[in-house]
């Protein structure tokens, strides 16, 4: 009897188990079936999203971890940008839609700042001389990316020697007041660093690299100059010797020194220089002179701002009220310069005015400026509004 009963369990066990596993492998069936492709087209829709993804080998247990590997592209043969703020790359739906306000336009290029006026950088670094220094654009490699699946061209534009926040953390790097020892500032309180400074030279050369790495296209280099506004009289340099060099060859040795180190990234380097340099001689009391910049960057980029010449320049009572004529003179005479040198007059690819300064600035006055730009024989050039406003349909 006790013996039937066993077996009778043992039986009804069998059956049981049997059972059960035929039910976990319909279970898993169903699941697998109906949840794994939700699983990978939300996988799948992620890597859509981000764009120039790749991806690892997985198990089919395993999604798919999206990597974004920096990509470059070739410089175009014309450059049409504009100027974006580190303020505004840090914010997503400010920045796309600025970014989809250019939609149908000739606009085929962006520069960001990588590191401002302020000295504040746009992406996490580690440096020497900085040390550990966080980055105002938290998705800067993911955004690059975003603005080459758009068919951008992206420039990161770096402040060199102004940088108020090197200058109060480095002061021995930075220009103090030959009166009292303190750090020197300029009528906006900024401090700024010494051109002939070594470690703000390498220091410089990492920020660029670093920028180089995360996909920007090219590297701009503006504020390499020495100081103009404040008393300048009034400054003491703990490396520049000046007396002993001129402050034009102190400037020259740094764009030596620039050019070298950054031949190996194979990779544009462009620089901004006063609007002026174009048609002085001198150096403007800033070292800036266009002979001693073409021979060692790709691009020059003088900021021809109507606004910025002064009352009589071409005897004109307000230059920012005749764009064409300030434009073309301007850059008819730095073509003369460059080919005086032997050089392509295409490496030059002015800054112009989309803001208003001295003048409302229409869309008729900017489409002036882009005439005088063609007008000079050249093909390029870049528009600047510090607050990222276009007047949209000067570029359709």
């Amino acid at each position: 009897m006790r013996l039937r009963l066993k077996k009778k369990i043992h039986k009804i066990s069998i059956v049981a188990l049997t059972a059960g596993i035929a039910v976990f492998a319909l279970a898993y069936f169903f699941f697998f079936s109906y949840f794994e492709p939700f699983v990978y087209d939300q996988a799948d829709s992620v890597l859509a999203k981000v764009g120039n993804l790749t991806t690892k080998t997985a198990s089919s247990s395993e999604l798919f971890v999206p990597t974004i590997v920096a990509t470059h592209k070739k410089t175009p043969e014309a450059v049409k940008a504009i100027y974006m703020s580190s303020w505004v790359a840090a914010t997503k739906n400010i920045r796309e839609r600025l970014i989809d306000s250019l939609a149908e336009t000739e606009i085929n290029s962006v520069v960001i700042d990588v590191k401002d006026y302020s000295g504040a950088v746009s992406m996490d670094i580690e440096t020497k001389i900085a040390g550990k220094l966080d980055g105002r654009v938290k998705d800067l490699l993911e955004f690059v990316d975003y603005l080459h699946q758009k068919n951008f061209y992206v420039i990161g534009r770096i402040s060199v020697f102004q940088d108020n926040l090197l200058s109060r953390t480095r002061s021995d790097l930075a220009l103090k007041r030959l009166d009292n020892g303190a750090l020197w500032t300029d009528r906006k309180g900024i401090a700024w660093l010494d051109v002939s400074a070594p470690e703000v030279w390498d220091y410089t050369i990492a920020v660029a690299k670093e920028a180089h790495k995360l996909g920007f296209d090219e590297l701009n280099f503006d504020y390499i100059r020495f100081p103009s506004d404040g008393n300048t009289t009034n400054i003491s340099y703990p490396y520049s010797r000046l007396g002993v060099e001129t402050q034009a060859e102190a400037l020259r040795k740094f764009f030596v020194y620039l050019d070298a180190k950054l031949k190996d990234l194979d990779a544009p380097i462009s620089a901004d220089v006063f609007g002026m340099v174009t048609t002085n001689t001198d150096d403007l009391g800033i070292g800036q002179v266009l002979e001693n910049t073409i021979p060692y960057f790709d691009y020059v980029a003088p900021m021809v701002y109507p606004s910025h010449y002064p009352t009589g320049f071409l005897n004109y009572k307000n230059p920012a009220s005749v764009p064409y004529e300030i434009v073309k003179h301007s850059m008819s005479v730095a073509v003369a310069r460059a080919l005086a040198q032997g050089y392509s007059p295409l490496k030059l690819r002015p800054w112009l005015q989309d803001f208003d300064l001295g003048a409302n600035y229409t869309a008729e006055m900017i489409r002036a400026q882009k005439k005088a730009v063609y007008d000079a024989e050249l093909t390029s050039w870049m528009m600047w509004d510090p607050s990222n406003k276009y007047t949209v349909e000067a570029y359709r």
